[in-house]
């Protein structure tokens, strides 16, 4: 892994997803143009931060269900985002340390910081994949994926908040189904994904516009779009909602579903 020549590639002039999110959280690693494009979005939908806090303790409360009720001990997480606390690995293997962790991302200062992700435990592994979901079949057939997942074993296959990013023409359902049909039975699709369910058609049309300003090609999905990526898949109850009410570990106050228009789901492959 070469950081040196990845962060020769950082285009800091064009905003990038990991590194807008990594400012909701209120992360250091994004620059001006990042800040930029976050701010225009959060001008037509001003709980983004808010979005991007719960969707991270819906990811952290998936994993704990996964390796501690479901049994999983592999991980693909595509669309990883800079690292943060409670990385899925660190998730995992605090349950099950022999657990094994592929990360991917696209953005080369996330590829600057893998290191933070590759502090496996002694029991088990990660790896990380300087790639794009975009092209999965670099990512099914790469060897330091091949080399640390057993694809004849389940695995979660973990898209958080990734797929709003992949439009329409970019067939976001055959990438996924394509990523699902290299996974065994008994494997999981884990995702997240910002919901129009809500928005007014006013507030649709200002958000299409924040977006368009903010330089990130973005695209909103209803509950029922959302539904297709799991199609013939079996929910894990709750099924499809709310990320802030899936699973909660203790009852606390929310604010309401539509202040955090992020739907999440989790499904076992048959």
């Amino acid at each position: 892994m070469d950081s040196e020549s990845a962060a020769a590639r950082v285009d800091v002039s064009k905003p990038h997803p990991a590194r807008r999110y990594d400012y909701w959280l209120g992360g250091k690693d994004n620059f001006p143009a990042d800040r930029d494009s976050a701010d225009a979005v959060a001008e037509a939908f001003p709980t983004v931060r808010l979005a991007a806090v719960e969707n991270r303790n819906f990811l952290r409360r998936a994993v704990t269900y996964l390796a501690a009720e479901a049994g999983i001990r592999q991980f693909l997480d595509i669309g990883t985002g800079l690292p943060t606390a409670g990385n899925v690995h660190e998730i995992a293997q605090g349950i099950a340390p022999e657990s094994r962790i592929v990360y991917v991302d696209n953005d080369p200062i996330v590829l600057v910081h893998a290191r933070e992700l590759l502090n496996s435990s002694p029991e088990g592994a990660t790896a990380y994949l300087d790639a794009d979901l975009r092209d999965p079949d670099r990512i099914l057939t790469h060897p330091d994926l091949t080399g640390t997942l057993d694809l004849t074993e389940p695995v979660a296959l973990m898209l958080v908040a990734i797929m709003h990013f992949i439009t329409d023409d970019e067939a976001p359902y055959g990438l996924v189904r394509q990523l699902c049909e290299a996974l065994p039975s008994g494997s999981y699709l884990v995702m997240t994904h910002a919901t129009n369910d809500h928005l007014t058609d006013e507030d649709l049309a200002e958000t299409k516009l924040a977006n368009k300003r903010s330089g990130v090609p973005f695209q909103l999905r209803s509950t029922a779009e959302f539904r297709q990526f799991f199609t013939g898949f079996d929910l894990v109850r709750p099924g499809i909602g709310s990320v802030m009410t899936w699973r909660p570990e203790v009852w606390r106050p929310h604010p309401r579903p539509e202040a955090v228009s992020m739907l999440g789901a989790v499904a076992r492959i048959p």
